[in-house]
């Protein structure tokens, strides 16, 4: 078995379908599922995925690796659901996978869409993501949200872009706002990282500057400033939710 496709799921119904068919070249795709009510595990299974269901939600990091461990594939490709693979960038994967060469992985371009418009300055592109991999190199780190793949030996880059259509709608971008300066926020506390609120302010208004001026970001117009707006938000809560983490865990912190 030449390249096994991976991803976790929950409530994915609106994406499943468009990702399993851009990668309809790969020999095997692993679903695991954390439960979803929405149809998700039934539309895969209806495409040949195979699906393993859990009960317990361990973070993203944990997860992902356990698609991986069910991965037989010589190499791997990750995936999140509301991701696509460009035409371009399957044939790139497709000759790696035949070239067999030596790197152990591959970076990816990733563009985003936000509220409907393909971003394509500012913090958001290029987004450069390893998601290729030679299986037995690499595995996820356990964070619980903003994992990282560690691998071990060479990685390079192939052209073509990752298509990550997220956050539809504001509402969806400040939810996931939420849920994830939330669950970053844990990970640093537990790394033994504190936070404040002149930390926040301070790392929430260089976030805005580096995505809106420094990265360009006033290039995507106004929802370039929107997205600006919101990686400055996310930082701040980030760095609060730090602080109150660290009180709630009796540690010593600077008053907010």
């Amino acid at each position: 078995m030449a390249l096994s496709v991976i991803l976790i799921t929950k409530n994915e119904s609106r994406n499943i379908a468009a990702c399993l068919k851009s990668v309809a070249f790969a020999d095997e795709w692993i679903v695991v599922d954390s439960q979803s009510g929405d149809g998700t595990a039934e539309t895969a299974r209806a495409m040949g995925a195979q699906v393993i269901t859990t009960t317990d939600w361990p973070g993203f990091g944990k997860q992902k690796n356990r698609a991986l461990d069910a991965a037989q594939g010589r190499w791997v490709l990750s995936l999140d659901a509301d991701e696509r693979v460009s035409p371009e960038l399957a044939e790139r994967i497709r000759q790696v996978v035949a070239r067999d060469g030596p790197a152990a992985g591959y970076e990816l371009s990733r563009i985003s869409r936000f509220c409907g418009q393909w971003m394509r300055h500012g913090d958001w592109y290029p987004d450069r993501v390893t998601r290729l991999f030679r299986r037995g190199t690499a595995r996820f780190t356990d964070d619980l949200v903003h994992e990282r793949l560690e691998v071990q030996g060479r990685v390079e880059r192939l052209p073509g872009d990752l298509l990550h259509d997220t956050m539809p709608s504001l509402d969806d971008a400040l939810d996931k706002m939420n849920r994830y300066s939330g669950g970053r926020a844990l990970d640093k506390v537990r790394a033994g990282k504190r936070g404040s609120l002149f930390a926040a302010l301070t790392h929430g208004w260089w976030a805005f500057m580096r995505c809106y001026v420094f990265k360009r970001g006033f290039l995507d117009g106004r929802l370039g400033l929107v997205l600006a707006i919101y990686q400055a938000e996310g930082t701040y809560y980030r760095y609060l939710k730090m602080a109150l983490l660290a009180r709630q865990a009796g540690k010593s912190i600077e008053p907010i």
